[in-house]
């Protein structure tokens, strides 16, 4: 089984989507015969990094609210992260452009490190609040994950794998989605948002059971699905 995610690193609910399916494929019997393929989205594409500006500032000033609001919105995000066993501080957080991660990202993929870069990246941003739109800070966690760190500087420097990227995000265009995380299995089933574990255990034994089957991707989702898009994270109100 092949589960392609979509997602962007300074997506608060796509480290809980990612770390819910963990737990999920934990309970599935067939979890050695799933294959996770990591894929490329900017929520903010033109958003500049700035060590100066938390991403509390960041959304208050986005949303045209006061930062005691943005806070308020974000305590919301942060308990959903701790049910997924994940600590966040937003007040740490700093305003981050993830264009050159998802490319050091896809120089990781290729070097079969992809998963470890992807995890390591999420973890440094939102639980040990470390400035990702630092060249220096992600040549680190590459080489913390066994990576070359000159190579990966080089890669940093230069232009490498944005092709990659841009092709991912128009293949993300091209299938329609509009925020992120998102999730395809085996190219017919789609996961919007950061599902409960049931969702997610439910389509792997669905999907495990069709393996063989094509049809046009249907919807696996319920209403408390988390999704990050351009304009906000919230978490939906009952």
């Amino acid at each position: 089984m092949r589960i392609e995610v979509w997602s962007d690193f300074v997506c608060p609910f796509c480290y809980i989507g990612k770390r819910t399916l963990e737990q999920a494929l934990e309970k599935f019997s067939h979890k050695d015969q799933v294959e996770i393929v990591y894929k490329s989205y900017e929520l903010q594409p033109d958003l500049k990094s700035d060590l100066n500006v938390s991403v509390d500032e960041m959304l208050a000033k986005k949303m045209g609210m006061t930062i005691n609001q943005a806070k308020e919105m974000n305590k919301q995000v942060i308990q959903r992260a701790a049910e997924a066993g994940l600590k966040y501080n937003f007040d740490q957080m700093k305003q981050t452009n993830t264009l050159d991660a998802h490319r050091l990202a896809k120089y990781a993929e290729g070097k079969g490190k992809g998963a470890e870069l992807t995890e390591r990246i999420l973890k440094a941003h939102f639980t040990e609040f470390q400035f990702i739109g630092s060249h220096e800070t992600l040549i680190n966690l590459a080489a913390e994950v066994g990576l070359d760190r000159e190579e990966s500087q080089k890669v940093l420097e230069g232009k490498d794998y944005l092709e990659e990227v841009r092709a991912e995000e128009a293949e993300a265009a091209q299938i329609r989605i509009q925020g992120v995380p998102f999730f395809v299995l085996n190219r017919k089933y789609a996961i919007s948002g950061a599902q409960p574990i049931g969702v997610f255990i439910n389509a792997l034994e669905k999907v495990w059971e069709e393996e063989n089957q094509f049809s046009p991707l249907q919807p696996i989702q319920s209403k408390e699905g988390l999704v990050c898009k351009d304009d906000n994270c919230e978490v939906p109100v009952d």
